[in-house]
């Protein structure tokens, strides 16, 4: 396979994963933590993926901790670990209520680390971790968050054995540089706001329409995983900075809102036509 045609496959394999990892946490977790795997394969066609794509995912994730092979009434399938549902639980904090508005007067979390190049992967790793923990970066290897991101911190640190190279401190800021454009330097806060933005541009109407005639069966299925699935990459970019620092319009709010409206009308239907492929009890 040439580099040209090994990266849609890698990116079909990425796109795979991500939409079982939704469907896992917006069905499989609310229909019992289990899942039937032909069930899942039959409802993961109508989002698109093909059964390869979806026992590929599948066995990755096995092979990650995240699923275990159970039968049950006389059905194969797969229940969530502990691991899967401690990440599945800890990420619902996000994706579902959003990272709600830091309190200024709680000051700030900074994290500087200084990795040797002999660990160059695992610095790179820290500053993935960080980055995806919603951290900003202000200045070489210093990260800084809200104050209640530092147990996150000292875990992703220690999870990656790197005490010895990093320092954290938590405290307020006392420079004289307006904290909000030292912020909005730190984050690419435009592009969040954009990407809210964009989200309530190409969802309101459809929220609008579900208010009168909500879609049942297939139709809210799909309906229902394609937004979570796009809505839950937004929160995991927003730091959750206070309301203090950031511009008066900031979108945020508002397209929670309309996320929640949308969860509202879908998820019940969503889950009816989901639980049809379980198998009776």
């Amino acid at each position: 396979m040439t580099t040209a045609e090994a990266a849609p496959a890698s990116q079909q394999n990425r796109r795979s994963r991500t939409t079982v990892v939704t469907f896992l946490g917006a069905v499989v977790r609310p229909l019992g933590d289990w899942m039937p795997i032909a069930g899942a394969v039959d409802l993961l066609a109508q989002v698109g993926l093909d059964a390869p794509s979806v026992r590929t995912a599948v066995h990755r994730l096995k092979r990650n901790g995240w699923l275990d092979s159970e039968t049950r009434s006389g059905t194969r399938g797969y229940a969530l670990t502990s691991t899967a549902l401690t990440t599945l639980a800890a990420g619902d904090e996000v994706i579902w209520h959003a990272r709600k508005p830091a309190d200024l007067a709680d000051g700030w979390c900074i994290v500087n680390f200084g990795v040797p190049e002999s660990m160059r992967a695992k610095r790179h790793q820290l500053r993935a971790h960080l980055s995806h923990l919603g951290f900003g970066n202000v200045g070489t290897a210093l990260w800084i968050a809200p104050a209640r991101m530092r147990e996150a911190a000292e875990r992703a640190v220690t999870e990656l054995g790197l005490e010895a190279y990093a320092a954290i401190f938590v405290g307020g800021y006392h420079g004289t540089q307006d904290l909000t454009e030292l912020l909005y330097s730190s984050w690419d806060l435009e592009a969040i706001d954009q990407s809210y933005r964009d989200f309530i541009t190409a969802h309101r109407p459809l929220a609008d329409r579900l208010a009168s005639a909500a879609p049942a069966g297939r139709d809210a299925f799909v309906t229902y995983l394609d937004i979570v699935g796009r809505w839950r990459k937004l929160p995991f970019r927003d730091p959750g900075l206070p309301h203090d620092v950031l511009a008066p319009d900031w979108s945020a709010p508002a397209a929670t809102a309309l996320f929640e409206r949308l969860v509202d009308a879908l998820e019940k239907p969503a889950l009816a036509h989901a639980s049809a492929h379980w198998p009776s009890a």
